[in-house]
């Protein structure tokens, strides 16, 4: 089914989606097929694949998309993205992770080499025009930033465009010395619709009236919002009181005080840096009233944390889903039915919600 929502491309006439859009859980059950299938989502990092011969099974998004896949290493160390589904029955090859030469079905015996290609199946000899190219495992297109790594299930956009619009600004910090922070990331349940998480984000808007502490340490007057194809960048400027990036020559915001880059990538990626480092945020739809976000910190400069923009994630974070939970509510009232964008504060939301009626209508 094909859900037509219209957005005016022009932000100053724009009316946003309909409260029925965040209501209706046929179009909540198409936005997994529609929009979810057809992105990129993030699959962890290259330290979780040190070894050869590794086999990761991936469930992304919690299971929200269903599609069963493993991330694997091959002899030289090199990563591939294929399907978890053996080609003859349908049996899924691993549950859990583990290391191994060869990919084999534990049902029926057939192998697999690393990169899913088809080697061995017994009692088949009789069988004709065998194997296929379908008797390999399906493969997944999997991209590697710094050392984080990418899979797009069936995607319909570069997603190497999106990494070359990201390094723009922040391609000149060391990526690959960035570490995992387990003891700073978590995950938020939070009680509302996804994308409202995401309309959310993408302004900053609401700091002066919801994040004091955040206002503070920014300067409102200047943050600013950069839209491209399939992300946006949202800058976060300060003065020389908060930590801020010592930014090279020839950089784009060369001799400015920028706290925070914050990279919004369609549909539901955040990517938060900092002096310090970065933030990663994933949100995970587990139903029209459910959202799971998963923060994934990544720190390079512990020293830098406490005088940052980034210093306080957890109360902003709180801050948050408290305004995005009554919003949720709000919008199951009769008497609200859309609402205006700011042409100045919300061109971001503006961009995600034109994208995502685009998506939805294909």
């Amino acid at each position: 089914m094909a859900f037509h929502f219209t957005i005016d491309p022009d932000i100053k006439k724009a009316s946003t989606l309909p409260a029925s859009f965040y209501r209706d859980e046929e179009v909540f059950t198409e936005l997994r097929q529609k929009v979810f299938y057809q992105t990129w989502q993030f699959a962890g990092d290259i330290e979780q694949l040190k070894l050869p011969n590794q086999v990761r099974p991936l469930h992304l998004l919690d299971n929200y998309l269903n599609e069963p896949i493993l991330i694997t290493t091959d002899s030289e160390g090199q990563p591939h993205c294929i399907s978890n589904v053996c080609t003859h029955r349908g049996n899924l090859l691993y549950n859990d992770a583990t290391t191994s030469k060869k990919l084999i079905c534990t049902y029926h015996g057939r192998r697999f080499k690393m990169d899913g290609s088809f080697e061995f199946m017994p009692e088949f000899e009789e069988a004709e025009d065998f194997p296929r190219p379908c008797d390999s495992l399906h493969k997944y297109p999997l991209i590697q930033w710094g050392p984080w790594l990418f899979v797009g299930l069936s995607a319909s956009h570069n997603f190497a465009k999106v990494i070359e619009i990201m390094n723009e600004r922040v391609g000149f910090l060391p990526l690959h010395e960035f570490r995992l922070d387990t003891g700073r990331s978590r995950d938020y349940l939070i009680n509302a619709h996804w994308a409202l998480y995401c309309d959310n984000y993408l302004e900053g808007f609401h700091i002066p009236y919801v994040h004091k502490d955040l206002n503070a340490a920014l300067d409102y007057g200047k943050y600013t919002t950069e839209l491209y194809d399939h992300c946006n960048l949202q800058i976060g400027f300060s003065d020389d009181a908060v930590e801020t990036f010592d930014l090279p020559v020839g950089h784009p915001d060369h001799g400015q005080y920028v706290a925070a880059y914050y990279y919004w990538v369609f549909p539901n990626m955040m990517f938060n840096f900092y002096p310090w480092g970065l933030s990663i945020n994933i949100v995970k739809p587990i139903s029209r009233n459910r959202t799971k976000v998963s923060f994934i910190s990544y720190v390079w400069d512990e020293s830098k944390i406490e005088e940052s923009a980034g210093a306080l994630l957890d109360k902003v974070e709180r801050e948050d889903e408290f305004v995005v939970e009554n919003v949720h509510k709000g919008l199951n009232s009769n008497s609200y039915q859309a609402g205006r964008f700011s042409p100045k504060r919300e061109k971001g939301v503006h961009h995600f919600h034109r994208l995502l009626a685009d998506f939805l209508s294909k």
